[in-house]
């Protein structure tokens, strides 16, 4: 018996050493002796993960937009020119005497486009944006849909203040840091998210 174990221990010994010296893709090793020698793979739940994050605009210092400042440029929504003509104010005289500053309306084509669609009811309103006084500004996209134009185009360049009246545009744009909002009040227009430099004085 003794002798056995001595051949068996022995035999152990020499297919440890074998395992040693021998390749990985040897023919004489055993599939089971393969997989012993073979490095771990590493998970996929252990290598760092890569997150996308927008860019933040240089424009903003923290919450402080600095290039917000007179004379102010105003994205003109189309409520906004109609909740102005149903309480009878002129649009840039209003804005002047809201904030105390030269204000320079911006009319976009979608907006244009959409009070062209309303119709013969709206006709004052469209006389009134074409005032010279009031910059065009072209649009590339496709579509005539002025929320989404007047979102994205604030995302883009922080130097607009949004005039507008509907609801879910101003929670929208209210999600963008560093964009203040104008929306018509009874007999005048009141100003959100204004950095404190330019905040009127009246206010």
């Amino acid at each position: 018996m003794g002798n056995k174990n001595q051949v068996k221990r022995l035999q152990q010994q020499r297919a440890s050493l074998l395992r040693r010296t021998m390749k990985p893709t040897d023919s004489r090793l055993k599939p089971s002796d393969r997989s012993k020698g073979k490095p771990k793979k590493k998970r996929d739940d252990d290598e760092p993960k890569l997150i996308d994050r927008p860019q933040g605009s240089s424009a903003m210092f923290f919450q402080y937009n600095t290039q917000l400042g007179p004379p102010y440029h105003i994205l003109v929504d189309t409520n906004f020119v109609n909740f102005s003509i149903k309480n009878k104010l002129d649009i840039i005289k209003t804005m002047m005497d809201c904030l105390y500053a030269k204000c320079i309306p911006y009319i976009t084509d979608c907006v244009v486009a959409e009070l062209e669609k309303l119709g013969q009811k709206y006709k004052l309103a469209l006389r009134i944006i074409k005032d010279p006084r009031f910059e065009r500004l072209h649009c590339l996209h496709r579509g005539t849909y002025a929320d989404d134009c007047l979102v994205q185009r604030v995302t883009q360049h922080k130097c607009y203040i949004v005039a507008t009246n509907d609801k879910d545009l101003k929670r929208r744009i209210r999600k963008i840091p560093g964009v203040p909002i104008m929306n018509v009040a009874v007999n005048r227009y009141v100003v959100e998210r204004m950095p404190d430099a330019f905040e009127p004085m009246g206010k």
